[in-house]
């Protein structure tokens, strides 16, 4: 799986401030995880149930300045979620396609669709694992904004912050990120965009929030 936008803004984004323990729920090949342990202190978990990718993962961890910070592990969320563990952050860049074509590779499917990890198996998952203080952080696509916050207030969680990201000036939000907790409170909206300019042409708005993480921009 390829480094995406999805990821980077997430990992960038999320409020990882004074967390102590962080679960990265889907890591993929760790992207999220390295991110966050280059921006926090904490001890993390990445969860990954596709065997290649967790491999990946654990290959990039070896290699980073916080390998003994970051454990990662070949499992799924459900079974995960039976232990006993509390995390007072949880992140997930999760799959969001629901009805849509399949990929001919089963790792991609396994990444990019909802059958082995539905919104509701996530919620569940969290509300498991989170601390009656933590916060949760997700990245979806827009279109599943009202339905995902629904079900979020269904499961207890309540919308701290909520950021839509469009692509470009002029285009209609491709995805929002969201911070939930268990304690109901105002939540602060905001808004973002990508490229203000041209393709690879980033606003400075992206720029501060992620310009640590690349190499030039």
């Amino acid at each position: 799986m390829k480094v995406g936008t999805d990821g980077v803004l997430l990992g960038a984004w999320a409020d990882v401030s004074s967390a102590h323990s962080i679960l990265d729920i889907g890591t993929g090949t760790g992207l999220i995880a390295l991110m966050v342990a280059q921006r926090s202190e904490a001890k993390i978990t990445a969860l990954e149930i596709d065997v290649e990718a967790s491999q990946q993962a654990q290959e990039n961890v070896d290699r980073s300045p916080w390998n003994n910070r970051i454990e990662v592990m070949n499992q799924s969320l459900q079974e995960f979620a039976l232990c006993s563990r509390k995390y007072d952050r949880i992140i997930s860049n999760p799959p969001y396609f629901n009805q849509s074509l399949k990929s001919p590779k089963e790792g991609r499917t396994m990444a990019r669709h909802t059958d082995l990890l539905s919104y509701e198996d996530l919620l569940r998952g969290v509300v498991s694992l989170l601390d009656e203080h933590g916060v949760f952080s997700v990245i979806l696509p827009y279109q599943e904004k009202e339905t995902f916050i629904a079900l979020s207030e269904r499961y207890g969680l309540h919308p701290l912050r909520i950021m839509k990201v469009l692509p470009t000036p002029t285009s209609t939000p491709k995805r929002f990120m969201a911070e939930f907790s268990f304690v109901s409170t105002s939540c602060v909206e905001s808004e973002m965009v990508i490229e203000s300019e041209g393709r690879h042409q980033y606003s400075e708005a992206y720029k501060q929030l992620t310009e640590e993480f690349y190499i030039s921009m």
